[in-house]
């Protein structure tokens, strides 16, 4: 066997792999369940000649694709989207840089981690996404334009009970609050926790389809978790928390991205 035939194989057995991981994740599990029998059955009808069953199995896969493409289209859009996320890419050209930067400001992660274990002192619900290099526009224009300093009491005071902005999500861009009483999509992975309340299932929604982090507040335990690459990180300690958000946050500056693409930076030591 060729050096080249073997890099072949393992490549091909890596994405069957994320495909199937892909499948398991979503419904569209369910039709490929459906699609393994159906292949079982064709081959039962091949080996003892069932020639109609064989025409009709024939006659009909191109229309079965065309209608598959058409009803798990947002599944396919998603798994595009988050092929287009990873870092794989652009760590080609951006190199291993210890001295990286930080998307999110100091002072914003500060006042955001005040807003959240103050909410959850108190039993305040609260959802607050965190945008990174994906934008959220489509997201921002669901709620009501802010355009606000970041700061701890706007945080507290927009969630607060029975204030018109407390429904939703608020949306923050850089250091500022761009927009409240968003509204996020729901995950339809099948593995999440039933336990699991409607903003736990919106933030891992708006996770699954972008790089942003968003901050959970429960109302019911006042637990704060942080959901991001589609993964939930449950009830956080003050500690853990600015940890997880300071990992999770760290990019190279995108200006470094751009100068070493054209060919002009040098790693840095």
């Amino acid at each position: 066997m060729k050096v080249t035939d073997a890099i072949e194989i393992l490549f091909i057995a890596v994405i069957v792999y994320y495909v199937m991981v892909w499948f398991k994740k979503t419904r569209a599990w369910t039709l490929f369940k459906g699609i393994l029998i159906l292949l079982i059955f064709m081959g039962i009808s091949a080996i003892f000649g069932f020639n109609t069953l064989l025409w009709i199995f024939r006659n009909t896969i191109r229309e079965g694709i065309i209608a598959v493409i058409i009803i798990f289209q947002p599944e396919f859009r998603r798994a595009l989207e988050q092929l287009g996320r990873k870092k794989f890419i652009s760590s080609l050209f951006t190199g291993d840089n210890a001295e990286q930067g930080r998307r999110i400001d100091k002072k914003v992660l500060n006042d955001i981690t005040k807003a959240a274990y103050a909410m959850s002192e108190v039993k305040t619900g609260a959802l607050i996404v965190i945008e990174q290099e994906v934008r959220l526009g489509d997201y921002e224009r669901t709620g009501i334009a802010i355009d606000a300093v970041v700061s701890s009491q706007l945080l507290i005071n927009i969630f607060e009970h029975n204030t018109p902005l407390h429904d939703g999500a608020v949306l923050i861009r850089n250091d500022r609050v761009v927009s409240a009483t968003c509204y996020l999509p729901l995950s339809d992975n099948l593995d999440i926790n039933k336990a699991y309340g409607t903003r736990h299932r919106a933030a891992l929604g708006i996770s699954e389809v972008s790089d942003s982090i968003t901050v959970i507040v429960s109302e019911e335990t006042g637990a704060v978790s942080l959901a991001c690459n589609g993964e939930l990180y449950r009830d956080l300690s003050r500690e853990d928390f600015v940890d997880k958000i300071e990992r999770l946050g760290k990019n190279e500056p995108f200006a470094r991205k751009i100068k070493m693409w054209k060919g002009r930076g040098k790693r840095e030591k």
